[in-house]
């Protein structure tokens, strides 16, 4: 994925499920469409949450893992 700058960010390592997909959620009900939100989170089961439940909700999800211990999302908003 070619790098792009986010119009937000949240740093959502070490916050437990499902509390990181809901957090996703209301900040990105907040952007417009088209708007990119940097999501870092812990790799296995937070990723295999949030992940797919923001693609559920028509968001474009592109995922680049950072390290062992962390994952970015880069997800651009759908709008409604």
């Amino acid at each position: 994925m070619a790098e792009r700058p986010s119009d937000r960010q949240l740093d959502l390592c070490g916050t437990p499920c499902p509390l990181n997909f809901i957090r996703c959620r209301l900040t990105l009900e907040t952007m417009n469409p088209g708007e990119c939100l940097q999501v870092d989170l812990d790799p296995g089961e937070p990723e295999e949450m949030v992940v797919p439940g923001l693609r559920r909700d028509g968001h474009r999800v592109d995922v680049e893992r950072r390290s062992d211990v962390q994952v970015r999302l880069m997800v651009i908003c759908a709008g409604e």
